[in-house]
């Protein structure tokens, strides 16, 4: 499961003083398309929330759902529905995410062609810098896409299972364990992603600095939008022991 928020681009505000007759320099165009990506992540900013709150909603159909008995099976089918169209929703959010990041990448891609029009050699290094950071991030986030689609496919797998009266214990508790190894991966992947951020938006600053642009650096516009991974991952871990438990009670019952 997505394990909290993740971290944003820093956004900047600039005060850029420009020949009139010269047109924009080189590093002041780069400024334009780096502030441009940032804003065109303001799509992926806002997922996030409603990511998590999806993320409680399932986990709370789960724990309801593991602690029914076979008895109730047709409350189980209920849930389980329900829980499938929460996954979806995690998916379509997931999706929307995905496109703002991709598209935040294409503006910035804009940014290379400049960099040899740069004035000072120091700015060119920085820039290069710059451009192999925002890389690496973005190869961090497909990563991060990859392993979060396939915690939700396992999701919606186990979902369909419940629905299956013939369903055994030994086929959930594998299931299970499938999913709770898919969300560390997940949890490795977005701290992975969150380092990065956090060196491209310090290889900004530099950059900016190096190209000498008069950069207003807003302290609070940089705050740490990330929740605990350690906090979160004992909440999203399934666990199939409930279960397990009531089953033993039902099998018990139905002996008597």
């Amino acid at each position: 499961m997505r394990l909290g928020k993740l971290i944003s681009v820093l956004v900047l505000s600039a005060v850029l003083l420009t020949a009139c007759n010269n047109g924009p320099s080189a590093a002041e165009q780069m400024y334009d398309h780096l502030e441009q990506a940032v804003t065109l992540e303001d799509t992926f900013k806002d997922q996030q929330d409603p990511l998590v709150q999806l993320e409680q909603q399932e986990t709370e159909l789960y724990n309801e759902i593991i602690n029914l008995g076979m008895k109730e099976f047709e409350k189980i089918e209920e849930l389980s529905q329900e829980a499938l169209e929460v996954v979806k929703k995690r998916q379509e959010k997931l999706e929307v995410e995905k496109e703002s990041i991709e598209s935040a990448k294409e503006e910035f891609d804009n940014v290379k062609p400049l960099i040899e029009d740069l004035e000072s050699e120091e700015a060119k290094e920085k820039a290069n810098e710059l451009v192999e950071a925002f890389n690496k991030r973005y190869d961090a986030y497909q990563e991060l896409y990859k392993a979060y689609e396939k915690s939700n496919e396992l999701d919606k797998e186990l979902y369909n299972m419940f629905q299956d009266k013939e369903l055994t214990q030994e086929k959930l508790e594998e299931q299970v364990d499938k999913i709770n190894k898919s969300y560390e991966s997940v949890i490795e992947k977005n701290e992975a992603f969150n380092k990065l951020t956090k060196e491209y938006n310090d290889l900004k600053r530099e950059f900016y600095e190096a190209a000498e642009l008069n950069i207003d650096f807003d302290e609070s516009s940089e705050q740490d939008q990330t929740n605990s991974s350690d906090d979160s991952s004992s909440e999203n871990d399934k666990s199939s022991e409930t279960n397990e438990e009531q089953s033993e009670e039902d099998q018990n019952n139905d002996e008597k």
